[in-house]
């Protein structure tokens, strides 16, 4: 008996998830249920039809949605954060419904109406890395956009992301419309000092065991002796 052929093709998929939906359901379920229903027809799901996507699955406040191509993908993902944006100018903040969106282009399975492979598994990892209200995207994806959109992004450097083996390229799309700039990590995230080709040793404190408080001195300076010394 011949072996049915897996039906594969390339996309351009998009994962989108709300921000803290876990805190909003426990403080208010019926309200962030009927929050979520409206953000998905008045925003969401209207800008797919605009841009050729399609809505394959959605998991709670999950939406998995394919697009023919990267540019589609990355200027609905735009529109969208920019239209949720405005709407939650005038929500308190703890009220608010903001999204993470990931952006991959891949290859995937196709079964019936459902997709399956790692093009849709980097598209989910991508949106967890995403800052609220923020968009990030996969190398292959920037490479196909960055001539073709307005948008400025910033390279946040290889990233490893669970059950991907290994690093992703990853983007940011900058959602002010400054130009692109070459970063290694998030803006807030401190930047580690530059390795040393030299051999290097850490000191930790030395535990004062005596009991008694007033030792704490005697062991702090020979900690701070051993530090000098080394140094």
């Amino acid at each position: 008996m011949a072996k049915e052929r897996v039906r594969r093709k390339l996309a351009a998929i998009l994962a989108a998830d709300v921000v803290g939906y876990s805190r909003l359901m426990r403080e208010d379920e019926t309200g962030t249920l009927a929050q979520l229903k409206t953000l998905r027809k008045e925003i969401l799901y209207p800008k797919v039809s605009e841009y050729r996507g399609r809505v394959f699955k959605t998991t709670g406040d999950g939406t998995l949605i394919e697009f023919p191509s990267a540019v589609d993908a990355v200027q609905h993902a735009v529109d969208v954060q920019q239209a949720v944006a405005q709407r939650n100018a005038a929500v308190p903040g703890d009220l608010r419904m903001e999204l993470r969106i990931g952006i991959n282009v891949g290859d995937i399975i196709i079964d019936g109406d459902d997709i399956y492979g790692d093009g849709v598994n980097v598209a989910s990892r991508l949106e967890e890395l995403a800052e609220p209200g923020g968009t990030c995207i996969f190398g292959t994806v920037f490479d196909q956009v960055k001539d073709k959109l307005d948008f400025g992004f910033d390279d946040l450097g290889p990233r490893e992301v669970k059950n991907i083996i290994e690093p992703i390229r990853t983007y940011q799309v900058r959602m002010d419309g400054g130009a692109s700039t070459k970063t290694s990590a998030r803006p807030d995230e401190p930047q580690p000092p530059p390795l040393s080709d030299k051999p290097s040793i850490a000191v930790l404190p030395i535990e004062n065991m005596s009991g008694d408080p007033e030792q704490e001195y005697f062991s702090d300076g020979i900690t701070e002796n051993i530090i000098t010394e080394l140094s």
